[in-house]
């Protein structure tokens, strides 16, 4: 019965073919989307402490591989890494990392981590920057350690205004992780062109698209369910001074004088 229904709206035969084949692309997807985002991250906050340091030189280079990676396309940054670099095969074999570029894989992995901390630097520098100064200046007071009061204050606060923008960072290398088929990497996008260099039948595509959204869908909500269970505190502190008010009103109440 479930099967007719489908046949109403998917050609079951093409399910029976690829359908096994799709779910693997949805992993590879998966697998280096999350990898590159989470090395991405660690590199971009990095990078962002070098834009806010004191140090020119830091200032300089990290100012230069921001616009760099923001300013050129990630596809021509994949074919430099994997064609480009990849062709110097002596050079890479002379110093034993042949085996890491001549894999499709790792050389899109590289693109991919490079090119989104340099996104992600900015959108921690800028989570940095909205931390009023006060709280530095308050912890500092206490004794602290620059590096208690990063790790402790400024971080923290930084990583809840940098949470929406880190969210969408994520949905678009989802997006953008479609051009890994380029270099013969079979995530999902990769796995459609398979399937349809085959087939023929645009319905791939389709089905595709729909993975794509599902994929964009859970991440939004569950980046939802992460915002609100990191801010439940400001929310807390949102409904304090109305307490406080009641109590207060109360308070008065029963202490003034009878007429």
């Amino acid at each position: 019965m479930l099967r007719d229904l489908l046949g109403l709206v998917i050609n079951l035969d093409l399910l029976d073919r690829y359908g096994w084949r799709f779910l693997d692309g949805v992993v590879v997807t998966a697998q280096l989307v999350t990898i590159s985002f989470i090395l991405g991250g660690v590199l971009g906050l990095l990078l962002g402490l070098a834009r806010l340091s004191e140090n020119l030189a830091l200032r300089w280079f990290s100012g230069a591989y921001i616009y760099f990676f923001r300013g050129s396309p990630l596809l021509a940054q994949l074919f430099l890494l994997y064609y480009g670099l990849g062709s110097l095969r002596g050079f890479w074999t002379d110093v034993g990392l042949w085996w890491f570029f001549r894999e499709a894989w790792y050389c899109a992995l590289l693109a991919f981590t490079l090119n989104t901390a340099a996104y992600q630097a900015e959108i921690f520098r800028g989570g940095i920057q909205a931390v009023p100064r006060g709280q530095r200046e308050a912890a500092a007071a206490l004794g602290m350690h620059n590096a208690i009061i990063f790790a402790k204050v400024v971080f923290p606060q930084a990583m809840i205004v940098a949470l929406r923008p880190l969210g969408n960072e994520l949905i678009l290398m989802v997006k953008a992780s479609a051009i890994a088929s380029l270099v013969t990497i079979y995530d999902l996008m990769g796995v459609t062109k398979l399937a349809f260099s085959r087939s023929y039948n645009f319905e791939l595509y389709l089905w595709a698209a729909v993975l794509y959204l599902i994929i964009v869908e859970c991440i939004r909500r569950l980046w939802a369910v992460l915002e609100r269970r990191l801010t439940r505190h400001l929310k807390m502190g949102e409904s304090q001074p109305v307490q406080a008010g009641w109590l207060s009103r109360m308070t008065k109440s029963a202490l003034k004088p009878n007429a």
